[in-house]
């Protein structure tokens, strides 16, 4: 089963990242020691929406950053 793809969650990770102090390097580590191999320059394409997040990464990003999947969708516009 292939994994769906999105570019619509950067914004989120960086604002959370940001607010919890950590650099895209200290937050790529945190993803690795997850295991999902991940450099500051593929962050910072995710962050600027030019790279694709699959489900499995969305599931790392959420986990690195201690929040639920739910929370790295963007809010919806009314």
């Amino acid at each position: 089963m292939a994994e769906k793809l999105q570019k619509n969650f950067g914004p989120q990770i960086r604002k959370l990242r940001y607010h919890q102090g950590l650099t895209q390097e200290m937050f790529a580590a945190r993803c690795t020691i997850r295991g999902m191999e991940l450099s500051r320059a593929t962050l910072s394409k995710v962050e600027a929406r030019l790279r694709c997040v699959t489900d499995q990464e969305l599931e790392v990003f959420a986990e690195a950053l201690g929040v639920e999947i739910k929370v790295l969708y963007p809010a919806k516009r009314k």
